[in-house]
């Protein structure tokens, strides 16, 4: 069952002596993509995208992925060694170390996000190592986030069970205070949500990413969740025994305010991934849904000079259906598997140096996606009329 409006499909009827086209869109589709149906169950498995990725793209090698580690410590490290030299240049300096240094820190999120599936390396104990030096450095509990992050890539696009932006059914909508859909979906907040995803969860949803004991992790898992708990917790008490020592302000100068711009690019970049394409993509729930059609929902994005900053992270695809493949060698899997995900695969709008082009495509979806119908195993996002301000 589709929620979404068919009159573009009864136009098509219509005009065929009341006979459905194959391959017509049955489900709102719009301009050039009125034959093409991106709900409908593709016609090639994981298999054969799987076959047509080069083998070794699937290589996985230490030394590089400790390159790129290194790489980016040294620019986070001569970022900080030039704010302390230059802090009292405060209106033309700190501006420019802010947007780099949070730039640099969800570079190295991407880095131990790579650990956590397993794509740095095919070293477990390693895997584990950097992941949680780099992750505790920018306050992300690893393993908390790697279980919940698993959980995201093992049900995307499925209403219920996806872990990361997941929709929210009309039914709990309605029931959130007018608060909660505020800060959820009036810019720029939402794009400051991360810290409370790891406390609380989504709305709809309940557990925390710091105690073993919360509904998202099994009881096998919890001692994982005590390590990467101690090891934020180490982190903030480093944090407050350097603001006592150099200052609370040069502190908040260094790192609190990159921070916060590491967790708009979290955010802004794991959102786009998933919502805001030029035309609604589906929901899946119930026999529907399934790994490859959940999976190629998501969306391709060009980020322009960041695109290698973030280590190909736009590249999200075929990330999404292999995880297991290194950053590295996404753009070249990406070309090799084109030609057999067809019409699935959106080609992402080519980005100048500045990705400006992505602000009207997340404002667009945060101001119109609000909430799915309870009913229905494939569903698109709805509206809130009243939360936007205008009539119905």
């Amino acid at each position: 069952m589709k929620t979404e409006p068919q009159s573009k499909a009864m136009a098509v009827i219509s005009g065929n002596g009341g006979k459905l086209q194959e391959g017509a869109v049955v489900n709102g589709g719009e301009g050039d993509d009125v034959y093409f149906d991106p709900s409908a169950p593709p016609p090639f498995r994981v298999a054969e995208i799987r076959s047509a990725i080069p083998k070794h793209c699937w290589v996985k090698n230490p030394w590089r992925s400790m390159a790129y580690v290194i790489r980016d410590i040294l620019v986070i490290s001569s970022l900080v060694t030039m704010a302390v030299y230059l802090k009292h240049i405060t209106l033309v300096f700190w501006p420019l170390y802010w947007v780099a240094q949070g730039t640099m820190f969800w570079a190295i999120f991407v880095l131990g996000h790579d650990c956590g599936h397993g794509s740095f390396s095919d070293s477990a104990t390693l895997n584990s190592i950097v992941g949680h030096i780099l992750h505790s450095a920018i306050l992300v509990p690893y393993h908390g986030w790697r279980i919940s992050h698993r959980t995201h890539h093992q049900n995307h696009g499925h209403v219920e069970n996806d872990e990361s932006w997941v929709p929210i059914p009309e039914k709990t909508y309605k029931s959130l205070d007018a608060s909660t859909k505020f800060f959820r979906f009036k810019i720029p907040f939402p794009m400051f949500a991360y810290p409370l995803y790891l406390l609380k969860r989504s709305p709809g949803k309940s557990g925390s990413h710091f105690n073993p004991y919360s509904e998202i992790f099994s009881p096998n898992e919890r001692h994982y969740i005590v390590t990467s708990t101690i090891c934020w917790g180490v982190m903030v008490c480093l944090l407050f025994y350097l603001a006592n020592e150099i200052g609370s302000m040069l502190m908040f100068n260094l790192y609190g305010i990159p921070y916060l711009i590491f967790v708009a690019w979290l955010d802004i970049v794991t959102y786009l991934h998933h919502h805001g394409y030029e035309k609604k993509l589906p929901w899946y729930r119930g026999k529907e849904w399934s790994y490859l059609r959940g999976g190629l929902t998501t969306v391709d994005r060009d980020y322009g000079l960041f695109n290698n900053i973030h280590h190909d992270i736009g590249t999200h695809v075929i990330h999404h259906l292999f995880p297991q493949i290194p950053h590295y060698h996404l753009i070249e899997a990406t070309k090799a598997a084109k030609p057999v995900l067809g019409e699935y695969y959106r080609e992402p709008k080519k980005s100048g140096l500045i990705p400006i082009h992505l602000i009207q495509n997340l404002m667009r979806s945060i101001q119109q996606d609000h909430f799915v119908s309870d009913v229905g195993d494939i569903v698109y996002y709805q509206t809130d009329d009243e939360l936007t301000g205008k009539r119905k």
